[in-house]
């Protein structure tokens, strides 16, 4: 069973900077069978809504509310996605969700809070 782990969370005042990686249990033929691998968060109250997916051949989709502010990446080697967060607002304060789709199925990681203070 893979399992993706996240972490870079934590409290940055708005104009800040965050890192947040997901690392994934298993081969890197096991990561390299990721379809697609995303950022979700979630903010009190509201549903969970996409932040960017990145393909296995590294094409990116990202929401309009993160463009120009925020960076997907993903390092094969490492079994890694990256989502770099620039120009933080308060507005991104939520628990943000890894993804990732292999083969048909969807898989999560358990979550890391980013607050961002006014």
């Amino acid at each position: 069973q893979v399992q993706l782990v996240e972490s870079g969370g934590g409290l940055v005042q708005a104009g800040g900077s965050l890192r947040l990686s997901c690392s994934a249990s298993g081969s890197i033929f096991s990561f390299l069978r990721f379809n697609v691998m995303g950022w979700y968060r979630q903010a009190p109250g509201k549903q969970r809504e996409l932040v960017a997916t990145i393909t296995s051949g590294s094409s990116t989709n990202y929401a309009d509310s993160v463009k120009d502010r925020f960076t997907i990446s993903r390092d094969n080697a490492k079994k890694t996605v990256y989502l770099q967060m620039n120009s933080l607002k308060p507005d991104d304060t939520a628990v943000y969700y890894c993804n990732g789709i292999r083969e048909g199925q969807n898989y999560w990681g358990q979550g890391t809070q980013v607050t961002v203070s006014s």
